[in-house]
Protein backbone atom coordinates (compact mmCIF):
# COMPACT_ATOMS: atom_id res chain seq x y z
CA UNK A 1 0.00 0.00 0.00
CA UNK A 2 1.54 3.31 -1.08
CA UNK A 3 1.49 5.99 1.58
CA UNK A 4 -0.11 9.37 1.00
CA UNK A 5 1.40 12.40 2.71
CA UNK A 6 -0.46 15.16 4.52
CA UNK A 7 0.05 18.53 6.19
CA UNK A 8 -2.51 19.75 8.73
CA UNK A 9 -3.22 23.48 9.11
CA UNK A 10 -5.47 24.27 12.08
CA UNK A 11 -5.14 27.13 14.58
CA UNK A 12 -7.00 25.49 17.47
CA UNK A 13 -4.53 23.24 19.37
CA UNK A 14 -7.24 20.83 20.58
CA UNK A 15 -8.76 20.49 17.10
CA UNK A 16 -5.31 19.98 15.57
CA UNK A 17 -4.44 17.29 18.11
CA UNK A 18 -7.78 15.54 17.49
CA UNK A 19 -7.32 15.61 13.71
CA UNK A 20 -3.77 14.30 13.99
CA UNK A 21 -4.89 11.48 16.31
CA UNK A 22 -7.81 10.56 14.02
CA UNK A 23 -5.59 10.29 10.95
CA UNK A 24 -2.84 8.39 12.76
CA UNK A 25 -5.33 5.90 14.27
CA UNK A 26 -7.77 5.33 11.42
CA UNK A 27 -5.99 6.31 8.19
CA UNK A 28 -2.76 4.33 8.22
CA UNK A 29 -2.26 5.02 4.50
CA UNK A 30 -1.64 8.70 5.32
CA UNK A 31 1.70 9.90 6.68
CA UNK A 32 1.64 13.33 8.35
CA UNK A 33 4.61 15.44 7.20
CA UNK A 34 3.92 18.25 9.63
CA UNK A 35 1.36 20.54 11.25
CA UNK A 36 0.89 24.31 11.35
CA UNK A 37 -1.28 26.68 13.37
CA UNK A 38 -0.87 29.82 11.27
CA UNK A 39 -0.36 31.11 7.73
CA UNK A 40 3.32 31.78 8.49
CA UNK A 41 3.95 28.28 9.88
CA UNK A 42 2.08 26.67 6.97
CA UNK A 43 4.06 28.69 4.43
CA UNK A 44 7.37 27.59 5.98
CA UNK A 45 6.29 23.94 5.79
CA UNK A 46 4.94 24.11 2.24
CA UNK A 47 8.12 25.72 0.95
CA UNK A 48 10.00 22.50 1.66
CA UNK A 49 7.28 19.85 1.46
CA UNK A 50 4.30 19.50 -0.88
CA UNK A 51 1.84 16.96 0.57
CA UNK A 52 -0.63 14.80 -1.33
CA UNK A 53 -3.40 16.16 0.92
CA UNK A 54 -3.57 19.54 2.65
CA UNK A 55 -6.04 19.84 5.53
CA UNK A 56 -6.75 23.56 5.53
CA UNK A 57 -8.70 25.49 8.15
CA UNK A 58 -10.38 28.59 6.68
CA UNK A 59 -9.97 30.98 9.60
CA UNK A 60 -6.47 31.23 11.05
CA UNK A 61 -5.11 33.62 13.68
CA UNK A 62 -2.89 35.55 11.24
CA UNK A 63 -5.04 35.28 8.11
CA UNK A 64 -7.03 32.71 6.17
CA UNK A 65 -6.52 29.47 4.28
CA UNK A 66 -6.90 31.53 1.08
CA UNK A 67 -3.75 33.47 1.97
CA UNK A 68 -1.83 30.18 1.92
CA UNK A 69 -3.26 29.27 -1.49
CA UNK A 70 -2.30 32.70 -2.84
CA UNK A 71 1.29 32.24 -1.58
CA UNK A 72 1.40 28.87 -3.39
CA UNK A 73 -0.75 29.32 -6.52
CA UNK A 74 0.69 26.21 -8.19
CA UNK A 75 0.17 23.88 -5.24
CA UNK A 76 -0.89 20.45 -6.52
CA UNK A 77 -2.07 19.05 -3.16
CA UNK A 78 -5.62 17.80 -2.80
CA UNK A 79 -7.33 20.16 -0.37
CA UNK A 80 -9.72 19.30 2.44
CA UNK A 81 -11.15 22.57 3.71
CA UNK A 82 -12.11 22.56 7.38
CA UNK A 83 -14.62 25.07 8.68
CA UNK A 84 -16.79 25.69 11.73
CA UNK A 85 -20.51 24.84 11.58
CA UNK A 86 -21.63 28.17 10.19
CA UNK A 87 -24.57 28.55 7.79
CA UNK A 88 -22.84 31.26 5.74
CA UNK A 89 -19.70 29.16 5.35
CA UNK A 90 -21.71 26.10 4.31
CA UNK A 91 -23.59 28.15 1.70
CA UNK A 92 -20.32 29.59 0.35
CA UNK A 93 -18.86 26.10 -0.16
CA UNK A 94 -22.04 25.01 -1.94
CA UNK A 95 -21.93 28.01 -4.29
CA UNK A 96 -18.32 27.19 -5.17
CA UNK A 97 -19.03 23.42 -5.44
CA UNK A 98 -16.02 22.75 -3.23
CA UNK A 99 -15.88 19.96 -0.66
CA UNK A 100 -15.46 20.72 3.01
CA UNK A 101 -15.67 19.08 6.41
CA UNK A 102 -17.44 20.75 9.32
CA UNK A 103 -16.01 21.04 12.81
CA UNK A 104 -16.73 19.19 15.01
CA UNK A 105 -16.73 16.25 12.59
CA UNK A 106 -17.25 12.54 13.10
CA UNK A 107 -14.85 9.80 12.03
CA UNK A 108 -17.27 8.91 9.22
CA UNK A 109 -17.37 12.50 7.93
CA UNK A 110 -13.59 12.74 7.92
CA UNK A 111 -13.29 9.40 6.10
CA UNK A 112 -15.74 10.62 3.44
CA UNK A 113 -13.82 13.87 3.03
CA UNK A 114 -10.55 11.96 2.58
CA UNK A 115 -12.15 9.65 0.00
CA UNK A 116 -13.50 12.62 -1.93
CA UNK A 117 -10.16 14.41 -1.72
CA UNK A 118 -8.31 11.45 -3.22
CA UNK A 119 -10.57 11.65 -6.28
CA UNK A 120 -10.80 15.44 -6.61
CA UNK A 121 -9.23 17.79 -9.10
CA UNK A 122 -7.66 20.88 -7.56
CA UNK A 123 -10.30 23.69 -7.45
CA UNK A 124 -9.79 26.35 -10.12
CA UNK A 125 -8.91 29.91 -9.12
CA UNK A 126 -12.39 31.02 -10.25
CA UNK A 127 -14.11 28.53 -7.91
CA UNK A 128 -11.82 29.54 -5.05
CA UNK A 129 -12.68 33.19 -5.78
CA UNK A 130 -16.40 32.37 -5.58
CA UNK A 131 -15.79 30.69 -2.22
CA UNK A 132 -13.65 33.55 -0.92
CA UNK A 133 -16.05 36.30 -2.09
CA UNK A 134 -19.14 34.54 -0.75
CA UNK A 135 -17.46 33.97 2.62
CA UNK A 136 -16.26 37.58 2.87
CA UNK A 137 -19.67 39.13 2.10
CA UNK A 138 -22.26 36.67 3.50
CA UNK A 139 -25.14 39.18 3.34
CA UNK A 140 -24.62 40.03 -0.33
CA UNK A 141 -25.99 38.16 -3.32
CA UNK A 142 -23.21 36.05 -4.88
CA UNK A 143 -22.48 36.90 -8.51
CA UNK A 144 -21.75 33.34 -9.62
CA UNK A 145 -22.45 29.71 -8.82
CA UNK A 146 -20.51 26.55 -9.70
CA UNK A 147 -22.66 23.76 -11.17
CA UNK A 148 -21.45 20.17 -10.87
CA UNK A 149 -22.41 18.17 -13.99
CA UNK A 150 -21.56 14.52 -14.56
CA UNK A 151 -18.17 15.28 -16.11
CA UNK A 152 -17.21 18.86 -15.25
CA UNK A 153 -17.96 21.98 -13.20
CA UNK A 154 -19.51 24.94 -15.01
CA UNK A 155 -19.52 28.44 -13.53
CA UNK A 156 -22.51 30.63 -14.36
CA UNK A 157 -23.78 34.05 -13.32
CA UNK A 158 -26.89 33.94 -11.11
CA UNK A 159 -28.47 36.63 -13.28
CA UNK A 160 -28.12 34.37 -16.35
CA UNK A 161 -30.33 31.65 -14.83
CA UNK A 162 -33.93 31.77 -16.09
CA UNK A 163 -35.21 28.76 -14.19
CA UNK A 164 -34.42 25.32 -12.80
CA UNK A 165 -36.47 22.20 -13.38
CA UNK A 166 -36.50 18.94 -11.44
CA UNK A 167 -35.52 15.76 -13.28
CA UNK A 168 -35.87 12.96 -10.74
CA UNK A 169 -32.98 13.52 -8.29
CA UNK A 170 -31.24 15.89 -10.71
CA UNK A 171 -31.82 19.48 -11.84
CA UNK A 172 -31.82 21.12 -15.27
CA UNK A 173 -30.68 24.78 -15.38
CA UNK A 174 -32.05 26.91 -18.22
CA UNK A 175 -29.87 29.93 -19.07
CA UNK A 176 -30.48 33.17 -20.97
CA UNK A 177 -28.19 32.09 -23.83
CA UNK A 178 -30.33 28.99 -24.43
CA UNK A 179 -27.91 26.64 -22.71
CA UNK A 180 -29.28 23.76 -20.62
CA UNK A 181 -27.09 22.37 -17.83
CA UNK A 182 -27.85 18.99 -16.24
CA UNK A 183 -26.70 19.01 -12.60
CA UNK A 184 -26.47 16.01 -10.30
CA UNK A 185 -28.21 17.62 -7.31
CA UNK A 186 -31.89 17.80 -6.36
CA UNK A 187 -34.09 20.83 -7.01
CA UNK A 188 -34.59 21.16 -3.24
CA UNK A 189 -30.83 21.55 -2.82
CA UNK A 190 -30.82 24.59 -5.13
CA UNK A 191 -34.15 25.95 -3.86
CA UNK A 192 -32.65 26.11 -0.35
CA UNK A 193 -29.44 27.70 -1.68
CA UNK A 194 -31.09 30.33 -3.85
CA UNK A 195 -34.22 31.28 -1.90
CA UNK A 196 -32.56 34.41 -0.47
CA UNK A 197 -31.57 35.66 -3.93
CA UNK A 198 -34.89 36.23 -5.72
CA UNK A 199 -35.46 32.63 -6.73
CA UNK A 200 -38.74 31.00 -5.77
CA UNK A 201 -39.99 27.45 -5.98
CA UNK A 202 -43.40 27.83 -7.62
CA UNK A 203 -44.10 24.14 -8.11
CA UNK A 204 -42.69 20.78 -7.04
CA UNK A 205 -40.75 20.71 -10.33
CA UNK A 206 -39.93 24.38 -10.91
CA UNK A 207 -37.64 27.02 -9.37
CA UNK A 208 -37.86 30.44 -11.05
CA UNK A 209 -35.68 33.57 -11.12
CA UNK A 210 -38.15 36.31 -10.14
CA UNK A 211 -36.42 38.73 -12.53
CA UNK A 212 -37.45 36.49 -15.45
CA UNK A 213 -41.20 36.58 -14.72
CA UNK A 214 -43.29 38.64 -17.13
CA UNK A 215 -46.76 38.00 -15.65
CA UNK A 216 -48.95 35.70 -13.61
CA UNK A 217 -51.85 34.43 -15.74
CA UNK A 218 -54.86 33.48 -13.62
CA UNK A 219 -56.67 31.41 -16.27
CA UNK A 220 -56.12 27.69 -16.94
CA UNK A 221 -55.40 26.97 -13.28
CA UNK A 222 -52.81 29.74 -13.00
CA UNK A 223 -49.34 29.86 -14.54
CA UNK A 224 -46.34 32.15 -14.95
CA UNK A 225 -45.45 33.73 -18.27
CA UNK A 226 -41.68 34.19 -18.44
CA UNK A 227 -39.86 36.86 -20.43
CA UNK A 228 -38.64 34.20 -22.89
CA UNK A 229 -42.26 33.21 -23.63
CA UNK A 230 -42.34 30.00 -21.59
CA UNK A 231 -45.35 29.07 -19.45
CA UNK A 232 -44.59 27.55 -16.03
CA UNK A 233 -47.33 25.99 -13.85
CA UNK A 234 -47.86 27.27 -10.30
CA UNK A 235 -49.00 24.90 -7.56
CA UNK A 236 -52.27 25.72 -5.79
CA UNK A 237 -50.58 26.36 -2.44
CA UNK A 238 -48.07 28.76 -4.01
CA UNK A 239 -50.52 31.02 -5.89
CA UNK A 240 -51.21 33.50 -3.08
CA UNK A 241 -47.50 33.86 -2.27
CA UNK A 242 -46.60 34.41 -5.94
CA UNK A 243 -49.28 37.07 -6.41
CA UNK A 244 -48.12 38.92 -3.26
CA UNK A 245 -44.47 38.84 -4.33
CA UNK A 246 -45.27 40.10 -7.83
CA UNK A 247 -47.48 42.86 -6.41
CA UNK A 248 -44.61 44.03 -4.18
CA UNK A 249 -42.17 43.95 -7.11
CA UNK A 250 -44.39 46.17 -9.24
CA UNK A 251 -45.24 48.79 -6.62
Amino acid sequence: MSLLTAILVEDMPDALQLLEKEITSHHTDISILGTAQSVVEAAKLLRVKEPDILFLDIMLGDGTGFDILEIFPHLKSKIIFVTASDEFAIRAFKFAAIDYVLKPYSSEELSLAISRAKAQIHPTKERLDILKNTLSAPEEKPNKISLHTLDKIIIVSLDDIIRCESDSNNTIFYLLDGQKIFVTKTLKYFADMLKSYQFIRVHQSHLINLQQISAFIKTDGGYLLLKNGENIPVSVRKKTEIIEILDQMHR
